[in-house]
């Protein structure tokens, strides 16, 4: 029996006796010779992920680009004598703990949320912004990132920068407007600005970045039970601070176990 490999991938067909086929011109071909690339059609096509993946922005040469071309961060780093060096290894980890989890929690919530509100959730948006949503703690400057304590008014200030710093780090990048405007605006989740009115989205990043961080162990603290954490961000929501829908669309979340437990949880 000879099949010939085109008809196999235009019909979908299963081969299922390998040693029987031939392939092409030359039948001293190895099928399961891995280590060579094979290549369908005369383009490599890029890998998905690669090319729309937020992490593709976690490359030094790109911020150190930013950096060079854009003034504003410049002068942030020189009014508030930051240092403009880059802490590639503490962005690193940020994105494969603290931000890959916000971002799960965040599609978590809106998942959990009534029809009517869960068709106002922009999730793509979302789930990049929640990856980004800490980028500009890259020019953070380690002692204060990772001070074993609590920050001094001054610190807790050079500490706030990173919102604006992630912002301007990424606003000349391919990133879209809402998702820049949620990375500047994650912290401001009820205040109403001069440029950026609060959404549901900026608010379900404003809560999952708050469960996210209780629920992590820090240098500071160690990680806080679901249940505490809820508890805590109950109080939130008795402050007018947290909209009591998302708050419900987290507790059914935690409920139904619809959040990943992050290996550095406790």
């Amino acid at each position: 029996m000879c099949i010939n490999i085109y008809s196999v991938v235009d019909s979908g067909m299963e081969v299922s006796r390998v040693n029987q086929c031939r392939i092409g011109f030359d039948s001293k071909i190895q099928l399961n010779n891995f280590n060579k690339k094979i290549y369908f059609g005369q383009e490599n096509v890029q890998d998905s992920f690669q090319s729309t993946s937020p992490l593709k922005l976690c490359d030094e040469a790109l911020i150190r680009k930013q950096i060079s071309q854009n003034s504003e961060i410049r002068r942030i780093l020189s009014e508030n004598h930051i240092p403009n060096n880059l802490n590639m290894t503490e962005l690193n980890e940020l994105m494969k703990k603290h931000a890959a989890d916000t971002q799960n929690v965040a599609a978590a919530i809106a998942s959990n949320l009534p029809m009517a509100l869960k068709q106002k959730v922009n999730i793509k948006n979302l789930k990049d912004a929640a990856m980004l949503h800490d980028f500009g703690k890259v020019l953070i400057p380690n002692e204060i990132l990772n001070k074993n304590g609590p920050l001094t008014p001054e610190e807790r200030r050079i500490m706030d920068l990173h919102s604006e710093l992630g912002y301007q780090l990424l606003k000349n990048t391919n990133v879209n407007n809402e998702v820049l405007n949620l990375v500047r605006y994650h912290h401001n989740n009820i205040e109403t600005t001069q440029h950026y009115v609060p959404d549901i989205n900026l608010q379900i990043l404003h809560l999952a970045d708050k469960y996210s961080a209780l629920t992590e162990n820090r240098v500071y603290k160690e990680a806080f039970s679901p249940q505490k954490a809820l508890t805590i961000i109950y109080s939130d929501v008795k402050r007018g601070e947290v909209h009591p829908f998302l708050f419900n669309a987290l507790v059914k979340a935690v409920n139904n176990n619809a959040i990943p437990q992050n290996v550095n949880k406790c």
